[in-house]
C-alpha cells in the first residue's frame, strides 16, 4: 500500500520538507524491511512513525538520518536528494532514547558542542545555548553535569541540543521510552508545545500509540515495512482503514462474520453466532465475504434508553472500577472478551457479574473491515 495514497499530504500544497520516493531497504538482499515507501512531510509538520517492533519505522528514521543507506529509491530534504550526503552534513537534529549526552561536559557545553563544530563564534554560541535552555525551562542548569540531572531533565537537555543550531528537521527515536509514565506524559506535552512554538519539522518514532495520538499532526502506522494508514490522530482512531490499524490503535472490540447485504456505505453482517448487525462498509469484498467488525468500547451503550441500529444481549464476566469509568468485560455474540466502557457518575448502576444486559450501538460506529483470524 502506498503511503501517498492513504492520506492527502499538507506537503502537496506547501512543498515537502521531507520526501521518500519509492524507498526500499533490505539488510540481506532478500527480505525487504521497508517496501516501496512514498511519503511527503510538510514544513513544520509533526509526523509520527508508529508500529510494532520490526515494522520498519526505525529503519525509515535511520535512512533519513543517514545512518543506514536506502537499498532503492531516493530521499529528499528540502527538495534536495540526500542519499549520498553524510549524516553530519544533513543538518538534522537528533534525539535518542538514551539521551547521548557527554557526561564529562556541563549542560551548556553539551549544547554548545554542535555549534562549535559548525564554527560558530562564542558570543553567538552563548546566545543560542541560553535561548535553548530557556526554551526547555532549564536556564539555571547550564553549569551542571548530566549525572546531576533527573531523567526528565536530561531528556530536556537532549531536546534542546537537537534544536540549538536551528535545524529544519528534528528526528526523535523513542525519546521518552526510558521515563516513567507520569514524566513521559509530561514530556509529551512539552515536546508538542516546543514544536508548536518553533514550527520545526519533526519525525518521531514510537511504538506507543498514546504518544502518537497526543503529539502528532499525522501518524503513519507501519506493519511489515508498509504504511497501513497515514492520517490525523482523530481519523486514525475514528476511521481505521483495516483491521490491523483498528486493533493497534486504542482498545477495540472485534466480531467476525459474513457480509449478507451491501447498501451504499453501509452493510448488513451476520456474525458467526447468527446475530445480525448493521455496520459501515469500510474495507469489505462484497456480499458473501468474511469481515471483521470493529467497535470501540466507549461507543457501546449499556441498557440503552434510545433506539439504536444494533441491539444485542451480553453476559457480564467482570467489572473493573477505573475511577472515571467502569470497564466491563462481557460475552457478546461469541466474543468472550467484549469490552464496554461506562462513564462513572452517570445513570448506570454497577452491573452484576453473571447477569444478562442489553447493549446498543449505532451502525456508523461499527466498521466492517477485512477479515482476521
Amino acid at each position: 500500500m502506498s503511503a501517498a495514497a492513504n492520506s492527502p499530504s499538507p506537503a502537496s500544497v506547501r512543498g515537502a520538507a521531507v520526501r521518500f520516493e519509492h524507498v526500499q531497504k533490505s539488510y540481506d538482499g532478500l527480505v525487504l524491511v521497508v517496501k516501496d515507501l512514498n511519503l511527503d512531510i510538510a514544513p513544520g509538520e509533526f509526523v509520527t512513525m508508529l508500529g510494532p517492533s520490526g515494522s520498519g519505522k526505525t529503519t525509515c528514521l535511520m535512512m533519513l538520518a543517514g545512518f543506514e543507506p536506502a537499498t532503492h529509491g531516493e530521499i529528499y530534504l528540502n527538495d534536495k536528494p540526500i542519499n549520498n550526503v553524510p549524516p553530519r552534513k544533513r543538518g538534522i537534529g537528533m534525539v535518542f532514547q538514551n539521551y547521548a549526552l557527554f557526561p564529562h561536559m556541563s549542560v551548556a557545553e553539551n549544547l554548545a558542542f554542535p555549534l562549535e563544530i559548525r564554527k560558530m563564534g562564542k558570543s553567538e554560541r552563548d546566545a543560542k545555548v541560553k535561548r535553548a535552555l530557556d526554551m526547555v525551562e532549564l536556564g539555571a542548569f547550564g553549569n551542571r553535569r548530566p549525572a546531576q540531572l533527573s531523567g526528565g531533565q536530561q531528556q530536556r537537555v537532549a531536546v534542546a541540543r537537537a534544536l540549538v543550531f536551528d535545524p529544519d528537521l528534528v528526528l526523535m527515536d523513542e525519546p521518552l521510552g526510558a521515563l516513567d509514565k507520569q514524566l513521559r506524559e509530561q514530556m509529551q506535552y512539552e515536546i508538542k508545545h516546543i514544536h508548536e512554538s518553533l514550527g520545526v519539522s519533526v519525525v518521531y518514532v514510537t511504538h506507543d500509540q498514546t504518544e502518537a495520538l497526543t503529539m502528532s499532526d499525522r501518524v503513519a502506522v507501519f506493519q511489515d515495512g508498509v504504511i497501513q494508514q497515514l492520517s490525523s490522530p482523530d481519523d486514525l482512531y475514528e476511521s481505521p482503514q483495516n483491521s490491523f490499524v483498528a486493533q493497534f490503535i486504542g482498545e477495540n472490540n472485534k466480531l467476525s462474520g459474513k457480509v449478507t447485504q451491501v447498501n451504499g456505505d453501509h452493510c448488513t453482517m451476520t456474525l458467526d453466532d447468527g446475530t445480525v448487525v448493521q455496520a459501515e462498509a469500510v474495507n469489505i469484498d462484497g456480499v458473501g465475504s468474511r469481515s471483521t467488525l470493529s467497535l470501540r468500547p466507549e461507543r457501546v451503550e449499556l441498557e440503552p434508553t434510545d433506539a439504536r441500529d444494533n441491539i444485542v444481549e451480553g453476559i457480564v464476566k467482570e467489572v473493573l472500577y477505573l475511577g472515571d469509568h467502569l470497564r466491563i468485560v462481557m460475552t457478546v455474540a461469541g466474543n468472550d472478551e467484549f469490552i464496554v466502557k461506562v462513564p462513572n457518575g452517570g445513570r448506570h448502576t454497577t452491573p452484576v457479574e453473571g447477569e444478562k444486559y442489553r447493549l446498543g450501538w449505532s451502525a456508523v460506529d461499527a466498521k466492517a473491515l477485512d477479515a482476521v483470524g
